[in-house]
This record gives C-alpha cells, sequence and structure tokens, in this order.
C-alpha cells in the first residue's frame, strides 16, 4: 500500500506577499487572514523567505529601547530581532532560508521534517521552485477527521483485502475514536503482523488492538533458516 502525499492534505490557496510589501500590509493580511505566518515570493513566484508574528513582534520588542545596532558579539539573534524591530518591508522582516517540500513527499517524512527542524510549516514547491502550497502542522492533523467508518472501510478493503488477500469472514474490524481493533484467526504469524502494522500506518488511524490468532508461526522458521539452525 502507498502510503498518502502531502498533497492530498496541503494548503494550496496561498496569501502570499513580496519583498517590498510594507509592514502594516502584511499585519493586515495575517489578521485577515487567521494564519501566523506569510510567505514572501520573489518575481517568479517561488519562496524567498517567511513573515512570521514572531518576526512582527520585534518591533514591539525594542520600542522605545536600544537605538544602537548590536555588535558581532552580541550574536546573531540579537541582531537579526534589531534588524526586524527597525525593519519596515518584507525583505527587512523575513526570515531565510525558507524549508520546502514537493507534493509528492510522503506525510509520515513531511511530519518528520517538521519535528526535526522545530518548525510550523513546510512550504510546497513544484520541479521550477515555485509555491504552489503551504504544509502546516495543523493540516497534516486533518487526517484524524477521518470518520471511524471511514477507517474501518479502508482497513477492510486495502490492508485484509487488497493487500493481505485475506477471508472477509477471518478478521473483524472495529473502530472507535480512531482506535482500531482487530479479532479474528490469520494462518499465519507474518500475516496477523503486517496486518497490524498496515493498519497502524493508516492516516487516522490514532492506535491499534490487536486480538489475533495464528496456525502457523512462520517468523520463527525463518529466524531458524537464516540463522542456520
Amino acid at each position: 500500500m502507498r502510503e498518502p502525499e502531502i498533497e492530498t492534505v496541503m494548503t494550496r490557496e496561498v496569501v502570499t506577499v513580496r519583498p517590498a510589501t510594507p509592514f502594516k500590509e502584511i499585519v493586515e493580511r495575517l489578521a485577515a487572514g487567521s494564519f501566523s505566518a506569510v510567505p514572501v515570493v520573489d518575481d517568479d513566484g517561488r519562496p524567498v523567505g517567511v513573515v512570521s508574528e514572531a518576526d512582527l513582534l520585534a518591533k514591539e520588542e525594542y520600542r522605545g529601547g536600544v537605538e544602537e545596532r548590536p555588535g558581532v558579539l552580541a550574536g546573531r539573534a540579537p541582531r537579526r530581532r534589531w534588524r526586524q524591530a527597525h525593519g519596515v518591508t518584507a525583505q527587512d522582516l523575513m526570515t531565510a532560508p525558507v524549508r520546502t517540500t514537493t507534493p509528492s513527499t510522503r506525510i509520515s517524512d513531511a511530519a518528520q521534517q517538521l519535528a526535526s527542524a522545530g518548525v510550523r510549516r513546510l512550504f510546497v514547491v513544484d520541479r521550477d521552485g515555485k509555491l504552489v502550497g503551504v504544509l502546516s502542522r495543523r493540516d497534516l492533523l486533518s487526517v484524524f477527521l477521518r470518520g471511524d467508518e471511514e477507517v474501518k472501510a479502508t482497513v477492510v478493503q486495502d490492508v485484509l483485502g487488497r493487500a493481505l488477500w485475506l477471508d472477509p469472514l477471518a478478521v473483524t474490524v472495529e473502530v472507535a475514536e480512531g482506535v482500531v481493533t482487530l479479532r479474528g484467526h490469520i494462518e499465519r504469524r507474518s500475516e496477523a503482523d503486517m496486518a497490524v502494522r498496515l493498519t497502524r500506518a493508516l492516516p487516522g488511524v490514532v492506535s491499534v488492538d490487536p486480538h489475533l490468532s495464528y496456525g502457523w508461526d512462520d517468523t520463527a522458521s525463518a529466524a531458524r533458516y537464516t540463522t542456520g539452525g
């Protein structure tokens, strides 16, 4: 079974600004759209930076404060905040470079990128590097909005039917609040293990509670063979 790609959950209608967009216009766009950041794109539609609420708040942070630019010894973060506090356009305010991905990236890979980088969003670009969407943490969490009946149908049809070719009566599937319970008897242990793994990997599955018995532990036979036993 093929894991869903982020093009199935990403936001396609993205509000953008240009490097010369004024500070107040950026604030207005964020407020109107109820989102926390906006990508900055060049003339060709390629993302060159991102302006977030945190970037804009630097102006309040330094309001009435130090006017002298921090020196090199102050570190990169204070110098960047000072620049943003005195910025008037997206070019002055933005954080760069941006983290990008492609529409064909698997959902699990995108989640790992977000987690490892500690960022809230990834910008989705096509083969030419042009912005085609944005993927946020909230977009990824949307897979858990799938209804229990939809999840159950996917387990029965895609996992038990197409992937494992099992007798439809061999395993009973129950889904409650995203938790999938599998009950039944399967001929081989490897098939039982595979049923659990494939079910756990489905979008919208919170957890799997397996109650599967098997007639033949073929995994033990394979282990003996590979070790020369």
